[in-house]
């Protein structure tokens, strides 16, 4: 497959062969031509564990420092007195039972993350096979199923990702805008990656982190050591 010119000059910087430290590559990637949108900072982590095991699976969700550069549309599930919470918390959009059909039959997907109260997850569960291929399913251990609205939304709304192991084992993440610069980018790495090896699970044997790659959208990829 041939690459663009820019994809050409962004490759003569990175040598293949090396390993690099997380601060040496998000400096070379600091230096490479830039696109015409601010890219975003995919990290991408292989791990030494089987995710068809329940017992190994790796998921979780970190508040990075310096944010993700995106801000996040919220979509609230809840009744009441939550549901005013909400809006005071600033969710893009808040609902109950009404919203059900507008997702089933319009797909309306207008929202990056649903955070629910847990009383509402009988309604929810009728929308799993809409919502879970998406990743958009609330869930207790992504702190998106609480009743605390206003500290889910804000977390959010500042930076909060969530990380999980895919089947081929291996975790895919954004974590930041090329135009933060080399030192907020690496606060976020180096938050996301204390983040992941604190998750490793008991059951994993062997070694736990087996590979660590950052590209940005459109660019090479770098890998860490």
């Amino acid at each position: 497959m041939k690459r663009g010119k820019r994809y050409q000059e962004c490759e003569k910087l990175v040598d293949s062969s090396k390993i690099y430290t997380a601060k040496e590559a998000l400096e070379i990637i600091q230096k490479m031509p830039k696109a015409k949108f601010d890219e975003t900072l995919e990290l991408h982590v292989r791990l030494g564990v089987d995710s068809k095991q329940a017992d190994q699976q790796v998921r979780g969700t970190v508040v990075l420092p310096n944010g993700t550069g995106k801000t996040k549309r919220v979509l609230v599930f809840a009744k009441g007195d939550k549901a005013k919470e909400a809006e005071t918390a600033g969710a893009d959009f808040v609902g109950a039972e009404e919203l059900v059909p507008k997702i089933e039959k319009e797909n309306w997907f207008d929202y990056d993350v649903i955070v629910a109260t847990p009383d509402m997850m009988g309604i929810i569960g009728r929308l799993g096979r809409v919502l879970g291929p998406k990743g958009l399913m609330p869930n207790p251990k992504s702190g998106t199923v609480t009743m605390d609205v206003t500290k889910a939304i804000n977390e959010i709304k500042s930076g909060k990702v969530e990380y999980r192991l895919d089947k081929t084992n291996i975790i895919h993440l954004g974590f930041g805008k090329v135009s933060f610069g080399a030192d907020k980018l690496l606060e976020n790495y180096e938050t996301i990656m204390d983040a992941i090896i604190k998750a490793k699970p008991a059951a994993a044997k062997g070694q736990y982190i087996k590979s660590i790659a950052i590209t940005t959208s459109m660019g090479p990829s770098l890998y860490i050591g």
